[in-house]
């Protein structure tokens, strides 16, 4: 049995390589698995779903652009 890993809003983000905007827009439009209550006040997303929803991403002939993120 898999130990059950919750993730937050940003490690999520980082992990899918999108900003915390794209993935809560995604969460919206129902294209990305919705958050779990943790507690009264939190939530996170299980690890193992966060990992399919990328693994069911096609793949992609074009090769990823210069990153040109002014962050940092």
């Amino acid at each position: 049995m898999r130990p059950i890993i919750y993730l937050d809003l940003q490690s999520v983000a980082a992990a899918i390589s999108l900003s915390e905007t794209s993935v809560q827009q995604l969460v919206r439009e129902e294209a990305f698995p919705k958050p779990r209550k943790i507690s009264a006040r939190r939530v996170g997303w299980l690890l193992r779903e966060v990992q399919e929803w990328a693994e069911g991403c096609p793949v992609s002939d074009l090769l990823p652009p210069k990153n040109t993120s002014r962050r940092g």
